[in-house]
């Protein structure tokens, strides 16, 4: 496995050198473990129907999700009943997925139910980025539909620490020895968090910094 400053050589190459290299890295959010559950929602959900789907529509229909589901307030959105969700299924606001709409009923439990460990600031937040595939194991097992790259790209998009294991990121990992095919297996993923440790003790950087380094390098 080469080091991080052999693959950051690589990607600075390929990227225009250091300088260009370093302005496109995405930072953690210093703050994320101050974010509201209202926004943590409303990502998780906007990942949610960005899967599998066209993210420009999304993204141009966004502030009616907004709207439709009262600016993602989780006592709400918790409360959703069926009459409400046939509602919704109805509103031209919104892209219309029953199964993912509901997902903004379960999760808004979900992000009720972690108040008693402390709040989904602090423990999606400050969960120690050493353990990150810990944290995503939890988001697959309590959320609804925030398993595999939705809720990895959730955590990125909510500011936190995080690593994406895209195509690339993965084609670089495999390059290096560190899996043989697409990380999907717990013994896969332990592997992957331990690379981005040692890559992470090297370079005294973020798992996203590592992460989408190892993206520009292939």
């Amino acid at each position: 496995m080469r080091s991080f400053d052999e693959i950051f050589a690589i990607a600075a190459s390929r990227h225009g050198g250091s300088e260009a290299l370093e302005a496109k890295l995405p930072r953690p959010d210093p703050d994320v473990t101050n974010l509201p559950e209202d926004r943590w929602l409303a990502v998780m959900t906007r990942c949610i129907f960005q899967a599998g789907f066209n993210w420009k529509v999304i993204e141009a229909k966004w502030p009616g999700f907004e709207a439709a589901f009262d600016g993602f307030d989780p006592g709400r959105n918790a409360l959703m009943d069926d009459a409400r969700l046939d509602m919704l299924l109805r509103d031209t606001r919104i892209v219309r997925n029953g199964a993912k709409i509901q997902t903004v009923r379960d999760n808004a439990a979900f992000l009720i139910e972690l108040r008693a460990e402390g709040g989904a600031g602090q423990l999606l937040g400050g969960w120690p980025s050493e353990d990150y595939i810990g944290l995503l194991a939890m988001l697959k097992a309590r959320g609804n539909r925030l398993g595999a790259m939705t809720g990895q790209y959730a955590m990125r998009f909510a500011g936190r620490d995080a690593f994406i294991l895209s195509q690339d990121v993965t084609a670089r990992l495999i390059a290096e020895g560190v899996i043989d095919r697409p990380a999907t297996s717990k013994g896969a993923l332990v592997a992957v968090q331990k690379a981005f440790n040692q890559w992470r003790d090297q370079s005294g950087r973020s798992l996203s910094e590592i992460s989408r380094v190892l993206a520009f390098s292939v």
